[in-house]
This record gives structure tokens, sequence and C-alpha cells, in this order.
């Protein structure tokens, strides 16, 4: 019986967070025992929005890293890098079929307008038409992403069943591998932990010290305690996070001291940082055994983008016969 095939990306914009780690990549570890799974660094997603030209290459080499020290493992998955397979390509042939209208009215899009309003392109409108295309490529029919990413999801599928209709079966219709993290809350007390909101995030990256000081700054609104805890803000953000990575008995304690008017921020913050680092300091450890072996991480990737790129080949060559361009 033929494996499911999965496939899920991370942009290429620095060093990956916790957002990164347990909205995507846990989803990534739980399915690479059991599924046909390619996990990409979509570098062609990063240059949509302002980015440094002279440091593109080296985030790439970033999430490569991390994504070998975080445990996926390359006898069990394969591991690519976006712009060299052809899913820009794959990308142009699908947005002749889709409406620009309902990528306009697309909350990501109006999100990324409002946060960079200088720079607002045609690859940031046509961002979810990739993501489509990267999905598709590889026929894949589960992807471990955020939750955040769901309506780009819904145009993957929408896309896949116009292709069909139009052109005869083709693409599976992808649908979302939840994780428990699919939503993890910035410390700053809005939003969601991202790599382009500095002071959101804590990345994989970080020491005990450096995760101490990042918490020290999130708002905690000490004057408000007692009864439940609030759905939002920066109280809720610290103990969602301390649900993510904290014992049940650590989260029922906390709780209790915060409905009694007992909690002290400093300690919860303290807990919190170190249950973090108690969870990514085996991860550092793995990425800098990679690190120190760059012929191994090299070939490793030319090996996996070679049977990458015989895959996508094999897609586009069905593709273009389809649309009567072979």
């Amino acid at each position: 019986m033929e494996k499911k095939k999965v496939y899920s990306g991370v942009r290429a914009t620095g060093r990956l967070h916790l957002g990164n780690y347990l909205g995507a990549i846990k989803g990534m570890l739980a399915l690479q025992d059991e599924y046909d799974c390619i996990f990409s660094v979509v570098d062609l997603h990063a240059i949509t929005t302002p980015y440094d030209v002279k440091s593109l290459r080296a985030s790439v080499g970033h999430v490569l890293l991390d994504y070998l020290g975080a445990g996926l493992d390359p006898g069990k998955c394969l591991i690519e890098i976006q712009s060299k397979t052809p899913h820009a390509e794959l990308s142009y042939l699908l947005s002749t079929i889709y409406p620009v209208a309902r990528l306009e009215d697309l909350p990501t899009y109006k999100d990324k307008k409002a946060q960079h309003p200088k720079y607002v392109n045609m690859g940031l409108l046509y961002y979810p038409v990739l993501m489509a295309a990267d999905i598709l490529l590889y026929k894949a029919e589960l992807g471990p992403v955020g939750i955040d990413q769901e309506p780009h999801l819904e145009v993957a599928r929408e896309i896949a069943r116009k292709f069909n209709k139009m052109f005869g079966q083709t693409f599976p219709e992808p649908k979302r591998f939840a994780t428990p993290g699919e939503y993890v809350p910035s410390i700053m007390g809005t939003g969601k932990m991202s790599k382009t909101v500095e002071g959101s995030y804590i990345t994989l990256a970080d020491d005990l010290e450096m995760i101490r000081r990042r918490l020290a700054k999130a708002p905690t609104d000490s004057g408000k305690v007692g009864g439940d805890i609030p759905e939002m803000g920066g109280v809720a953000n610290l103990f969602t996070l301390l649900k993510l990575f904290g014992t049940e008995d650590m989260v029922k304690n906390f709780v209790q001291d915060y409905r009694e008017k007992k909690i002290r921020y400093a300690e919860l913050k303290g807990v919190l940082a170190e249950v973090i680092y108690k969870e990514i300091k085996p991860i550092q450890e793995r990425r800098r055994g990679y690190e120190e072996n760059p012929v191994l991480v090299e070939r490793i990737i030319e090996e996996h983008t070679e049977k990458c790129r015989e895959i996508a080949l094999m897609t586009m060559r069905e593709v273009k016969s389809k649309m009567g361009l072979l």
C-alpha cells in the first residue's frame, strides 16, 4: 500500500523559533516515520518581504541545520531547498486558473501589506499560489503547518479542484496536520510568535540566560490577578507556553497561585525558561554536530534535492501535457 505524501516548509528568514518548532517541525517529526515526507527551506517565500541579499544564503543554512538538529532524519525524509526545484514554474501554470480577487481577500495578504506598506509586491499577493505549488508539486496529502496557514491550504485545495476539473484528475486536496502547538503566541502579549516581529520570539539557538532575558520583557498586568486565567494578553501567553513545555503539575500549581492571588511572575518566568531550555538543549547539541561536519550536510542536501527534482519533473511533465504544453 502506497504511503501518504507529506510536504511542509519554513521560510529562510533566520534561525527558527518556538513557533516554527511547535507549529511545523514537531509535526514533521511525528510524520517522518510513517509517510513519504519532503520538507523544504522555502527561500522563494523569504524574498516576498524585505530581506538582506547577503544574509539569505546564511539563513538557508541556518534552517537546514535547525531541521537536522531538531531531529529530521535524512534516512526517513527528504530535505530540499525550494529554489532548486521547479516550484516557481508550477506556480505560474497554476496562477493562470486562479482569480486575483480571491488572493486580495486573504487575511495574510492584508496583514503583510499593513506590516510592510512600502514593500507590497506581486510576490506577496502570489504567495498562496506558490505555497499551493510547493505542496502540489509533490502531490502531498498532508501538511504539518500552523493554524494561521489554513487559509493558504484552502487556496491549495481550491486550485487542485479547479485543475482537476479543467484538465483531469491530477492533484489530491491537501489537509493540515495539526500539532498541539499549532498557534504559539508572541511573548510580547499580542499576536503570534514571528521572526519578523522583534521581541516576539524565542529561537532554538537561545541559551538559558537569553531565554530568561526574553521572558523578563513579557508583559504580565501584575495588578490583575485572581479568578480564571485571562484568555488574551501577556499572562495568557505565558500560561500557554507553560502548557506546551511544562508538566501538568507545574500548570496546576501556577493556576492555583493565580486564582489565590499568590502568583509571582518572576518565578513563573524562571520555571518557564528552564523547561523551554530543557527541550531545546538537545536540539542545539545535535545541530552543533552537523555544523561541525559541513561536508556531510552538503552531501545530504545535494542528494535529497536531486531526488526531489526527479519527483517534481514527473509532476511537471504530467501538468504540461494535460495543459497542452507538451
